[in-house]
């Protein structure tokens, strides 16, 4: 049994929740045994009230994800949905008070749980870890292409009124016990189990005639329903253009959302349910949520469980050495001070050093007034931080990350330099984003213990790091490197060796689409807009400013140096006329300097320099944007396969988790390998034929492709 139940000698009710697994969820054994428990509270007469609490330190993290997956008929789907909100109804019907007392975590179905209840008891976990806020309430259902469909978006818009609910649903926002106190979700916030204890009884017995405020006479929405005209003229006309703007339609969830929630606002409780039902039932089985459950439940969890790690023994990071303190440097020195290791940050003189943590002191005082940390916690943090411009101050670190510039003999002269000062058994990380990592090893005196650690800027917000094996590299090392990422509490990826590894070779193709789209003659707005409406996070000439194109035209050099080393020709690029012009004859090299494809003006938003018609005029062959965004989503996915062919990707879950979190490939697809999945490989490669045809080679379909196609695999 997944529920016990028990009964006290004041004939109040208890249902514990206690999964087989390590937290509750919502899966078939779950809602037959909560429907079948019901008619035993309904049918006693003797009955004073109901407490739902849990043996897991979590209270209901939500749906069994393994049911949702396989999911494929919709009436299945609907009648799912009605079922679990039938029994929650019977719940919150009873005419006896019902108390959620949660000790941690009430999640999606947990909290529609929690929400059917007349009263809600959060327990307050304090967490010594400043990263981590404890007990977290929310829906985040549309994070995985989804709604809540356990009643959650029709009793959160009869509790708090449309404005107010549908940010919440939407975006999937998760609250801490206090803030969820202070939004309303949590009526009461108690600090020992002991204490929850007593105090759920205590409220049953002293509201005996509780009820659910949409179920009392003469109830009405908070702030109206959609008739009233305050709603009709300030929510309804600017929810759906809001939405638009942030999803370009690429994700259905927010938009149905939103629909059930008005539609449901117009109706009774019983039929905005159905609405609700219906609209999950359609959701559940398309492709966008088998995309997003694929990529951020199974593969994300496969990546977290250490699929691509070493089977070696947990090395934990005791003390990190960070060389460069500029923007990648004291960006690492702060997260991995945040995760509590001691740091050593060496720059070449102490004022450069001094200035990175001046930089890191400011990250800490914006969260500190954001309410995120408090004063002692900002002085505790920087405290970890030692500022040095020796490197002998770097012997006692075990592992030590460079992030100088992106050059081979600035990097090989900082790895001389530490390599005679730290211990042999220390571990020397790489913070390239192109540059081979066994060339580099070469410089390195003990190349075993050499790794890539790719971080991504900022370092701070963006969630993944890239781990490269070069030839030499050991698995200790791979494991050290595996090890301190998830210690920072970011998503490592473990790839082979190549030039660019995957993901700044894949992101080099999706800007390399972009100028080459304004090379051809296409508008510069018209390339952006299909950018943005492909799914991509920022459109391929912006982001192109944001890299800097004084570094794309450096790495182009620094790589055709390489090529004429080993007596070959780097490939003609269609971008590279772009380049060479912007950087060379315009001096325009990007958002950096003020200027490059846009302007940057100081009081103005950015906009897109006006003369770039003037060098790159206008084609009479004006392209439809679909065939642009399938442009630039192709090339990413194609080179991704190339990189699968070379084996420089060793898994799906790598190249898919990669491209979403390393450069926001369009999440909805799910990433770049099952945006061919879903796509159809056969289908996948005519188009890609048709592309090649028309705009060259790059978009030739590889072997391993056209192998996997004919042969009906899947990535």
């Amino acid at each position: 049994m997944s529920i016990h139940f028990s009964q006290d000698e004041q004939n109040i009710v208890t249902l514990t929740f206690d999964h087989t697994g390590s937290v509750n969820v919502i899966d078939e054994n779950f809602l037959r045994e909560f429907d079948e428990i019901i008619p035993r509270l309904t049918n006693d007469t003797s009955l004073v009230g109901v407490i739902l609490t849990s043996a897991k330190e979590t209270f209901f993290v939500g749906a069994d994800i393994d049911m949702l997956f396989g999911v494929t008929d919709a009436q299945l789907a609907y009648d799912m949905a009605q079922a679990f909100k039938a029994t929650l109804r019977k719940l919150e019907t009873l005419g006896k008070p019902v108390v959620a007392a949660m000790n941690g975590s009430a999640l999606g179905g947990g909290l529609e749980i929690a929400l059917a209840c007349h009263y809600r008891i959060a327990l307050a976990r304090s967490n010594p870890d400043e990263r981590q806020s404890g007990a977290q309430f929310g829906f985040p259902e549309v994070t995985l292409g989804v709604l809540p469909a356990g009643g959650g978006v029709t009793r959160f818009v009869r509790m708090f009124g449309l404005q107010t609910a549908l940010p919440y649903l939407v975006e999937g926002t998760r609250l801490n016990g206090q803030e969820a106190k202070d939004a309303g979700w949590i009526d009461e916030i108690v600090s020992t189990k002991e204490e929850m204890i007593e105090r759920a009884p205590a409220w049953i017995l002293a509201n005996p005639r509780a009820e659910q405020p949409w179920d009392a006479s003469g109830y009405r929405i908070p702030d109206g329903d959609p008739r009233r005209p305050a709603v009709m003229s300030q929510v309804l006309p600017i929810a759906p253009a809001m939405l638009t703007q942030k999803t370009h339609r690429n994700y259905p969830a927010p938009e149905a959302i939103l629909s059930a929630a008005v539609e449901g606002a117009m109706v009774n409780f019983e039929t905005a349910s159905r609405i609700e039902s219906r609209y999950f039932a359609k959701l559940v089985t398309s492709q966008v949520a088998k995309n997003m459950m694929t990529a951020f439940w199974y593969q994300l969890n496969e990546i977290k469980g250490g699929r691509s790690r070493p089977k070696n023994e947990k090395r934990e990071t005791r003390k990190l050495g960070v060389l460069g303190a500029g923007f990648m440097g004291h960006g690492i020195a702060y997260v991995s001070a945040m995760a509590g290791m001691d740091v050593v940050m060496k720059d070449v003189t102490l004022e450069r050093a001094e200035a990175g943590k001046e930089k890191i002191a400011a990250l800490l005082e914006e969260r500190v007034a954001r309410g995120k940390m408090d004063a002692a916690q900002h002085e505790k943090i920087l405290a970890r931080i030692h500022t040095t411009d020796n490197a002998n101050d770097l012997a006692e670190c075990d592992l030590i990350i460079e992030a100088v510039f992106e050059d081979r003999e600035v990097k090989a002269n900082v790895t001389r330099e530490t390599s005679n000062v730290i211990a042999s058994t220390a571990i020397f990380g790489s913070n390239t984003s192109t540059l081979p990592i066994t060339s580099l090893a070469s410089r390195f005196s003990h190349p075993a213990n050499f790794v890539g650690i790719h971080f991504f800027s900022p370092v701070h917000k963006m969630p993944l790091v890239e781990i490269i094996r070069g030839k030499e590299t050991s698995d200790a090392a791979i494991a050290k490197a595996f090890d301190y990422v998830l210690k920072i509490n970011k998503t490592p990826i473990v790839v082979n060796d190549s030039r660019g590894f995957y993901t700044s070779r894949v992101f080099g193709a999706y800007i390399s689409e972009g100028m080459a789209l304004l090379a051809e003659g296409q508008h510069p707005r018209a390339i952006e807009s299909a950018g943005i409406k492909a799914g991509m996070a920022v459109s391929p000439l912006a982001v192109s400013d944001e890299v800097n194109l004084a570094l794309v035209w450096h790495i182009r050099e620094q790589t055709r140096k390489d090529f004429q080393a080993e007596g070959k020709n780097l490939p003609d690029d269609p971008s590279d006329a772009v380049v060479d012009f912007m950087v060379n004859t315009a001096k325009r090299t990007g958002k950096l300097q003020g200027a490059g494809f846009y302007e940057y003006p100081t009081d103005e938003k950015k906009f897109l320099w006006r003369e770039l018609g003037d060098h790159f005029p206008l084609s009479r062959v004006e392209l439809a944007q679909s065939e642009m965004m399938e442009r630039m989503l192709f090339v990413q996915a194609l080179e991704t396969v190339r990189c699968f062919e070379e084996g420089v990707l060793t898994s799906s879950a790598d190249a898919n988790i990669g491209s979403i979190f390393g450069w926001s490939f369009a999440p909805f697809t799910g990433g770049t390998l099952q945006y061919i999945n879903a796509y159809g490989l056969e289908k996948f490669v005519a188009r890609a034929r048709e592309l090649a045809a028309n705009y060259g080679a790059r978009f030739k379909p590889p072997s391993l492709l056209l192998e996997m196609a004919e042969h009906g695999g899947m990535f």
